[in-house]
């Protein structure tokens, strides 16, 4: 089989398209490089959807954390606490369980026991803590000299919020925020290695490489393969992130931009 007709049989095996039954013996690079990029297809689906949905509930926790009103105030303290304050490895774990518990209460809970829906949800909510805690620290240091020149123009309430608050909340957040995303896309791969389980053998990036290193006893292969993927990804959300705050930066002197640097998280 030539490696062409490999990539056409298992490029897109990991979404249910192509050749079902995956290689048992005399694996090729080409087989190993096709399968593992066909497994990131899942690591960018659960990365791009928790960070989108996870924005916002992460804006809103920030500003429920700094409200003076404490019936908005404690849950965002307590959400916060619990989702950063526990392993998501655990998290995973529990949510898997009682979307099985809730299944057997109502077939309407079915789909939350698969990765694409249950896994979603508890990436979104992890993400929205940590990216909460960032906005809410880039919130207290807004300069209260911009504060009391908007409402020196008259801006209040979502005015002042739209105008003043929300973009330089961003800008302050940002090179913080990059990180927490990166970190959120390698995170991805604890998926198919807590409770949900892998439909067909439709797993991530890491569940292929982790095929083939059992079948050759081989990791050194794998594994680096799987590594390269994720350093490529790494770099396009660097480069998009980048544009962005440049983008939210463009009104600054250049010297006073604040560049995006990669920081990786040792411990999250």
């Amino acid at each position: 089989m030539s490696c062409w007709q490999t990539v056409q049989d298992y490029a897109f095996r990991s979404i249910g398209w192509g050749e079902r039954l995956l290689p048992r013996e005399d694996f090729t690079l080409c087989q190993q490089v096709t399968l593992i990029g066909s497994g990131l297809i899942w690591n960018v689906y659960f990365g791009l959807i928790a960070l989108s949905v996870g924005f916002g509930l992460a804006v809103a926790l920030a500003m429920g954390k700094a409200s003076r009103n404490a019936l908005a105030r404690k849950p965002a303290q307590w959400f916060i606490l619990v989702f950063r304050g526990s392993p998501l490895f655990i998290q995973f774990f529990f949510a898997y369980f009682c979307f099985l518990s809730l299944k057997s209460v109502s077939p309407v809970f079915d789909p939350f026991t698969s990765a694409w829906l249950g896994a979603t949800i508890v990436l979104f909510l992890n993400t929205a803590a940590y990216a909460g805690e960032i906005f809410h620290g880039a919130l207290k240091t807004i300069p209260r000299g911009d504060m009391e020149a908007a409402e020196a123009y008259g801006l209040i309430g979502w005015t002042k919020f739209r105008r003043i608050t929300f973009p330089t909340l961003l800008r302050l957040a940002w090179p913080a925020y990059t990180n927490e995303a990166i970190f959120l896309f390698h995170a991805t791969t604890l998926v198919f290695f807590s409770g949900f389980p892998a439909w067909q053998q439709r797993g991530d990036a890491l569940y292929y490489a982790s095929y083939f290193a059992d079948k050759t006893f081989n990791p050194f292969v794998p594994y680096p393969i799987l590594a390269g993927y994720f350093i490529l990804l790494t770099l396009c959300i660097v480069g998009l992130f980048g544009w962005a705050s440049k983008r939210l930066n463009r009104h600054l002197p250049v010297e006073a931009r604040q560049r995006i640097r990669l920081r990786p998280n040792f411990l999250r």
